[in-house]
């Protein structure tokens, strides 16, 4: 019986200022992503150009750590807001709401956090997010994607027929 009892061992998995060097001046978002098979963490190296935001959101599933690599912004959480500097390691526990603005630089930073186990579709739950989006569906064109109305405004699970009157997954009335 051949048996492959390889395990992973510790390796060089990029050199962040080479990935930073490499992008286009406009490129924004992640630029490098933890992509190795079996892995317990994920991290993603992401840029923000200058005076880009990331809406607010509030992380349900995992707490992350935070490290800006180049450029400095600002986090904003609750009712604070954070100076983020290079080499600056912040902690955002996860349900806690926040945004991040780049400053007149950009910003380029490191996130990681324990692997999540299935990601789901989910309106934003910020009424001025969601306006956001939906102006942006009309300035586009097309139409809504179809499975809208069937995701659970609390959790993101996806109803199989009729609209529930409670949600299977997280037992939170449908609204």
């Amino acid at each position: 019986m051949n048996i492959d009892t390889k395990k992973p061992s510790p390796s060089l998995l990029a050199d962040l200022d080479w990935c930073l060097a490499q992008a286009a001046d406009d490129q924004r978002g992640a630029l490098w992503r933890l992509t190795e098979s079996e892995r317990q963490l994920d991290a993603n190296l992401v840029r923000l150009p200058p005076g880009a935001t990331v809406e607010a959101h509030t992380e349900r599933d995992v707490d992350v750590l935070l490290l800006p690599i180049a450029g400095h912004g600002t986090l904003h959480a609750e009712d604070e807001a954070i100076a983020l500097a290079t080499h600056t390691l912040t902690w955002l526990p996860r349900g806690s709401r926040r945004s991040i603005t780049a400053g007149s630089g950009g910003l380029a930073y490191l996130t990681v956090h324990r692997a999540r186990t299935g990601l789901r579709i989910q309106l934003p739950s910020d009424p001025e997010a969601l306006a956001r989006l939906e102006a942006r569906e009309e300035e586009e064109g097309g139409e809504a994607a179809c499975l809208l109305p069937r995701l659970c405004p609390h959790c993101g699970a996806v109803a199989t027929g009729a609209k529930p009157a409670v949600c299977p997954s997280c037992n939170q009335p449908w609204d």
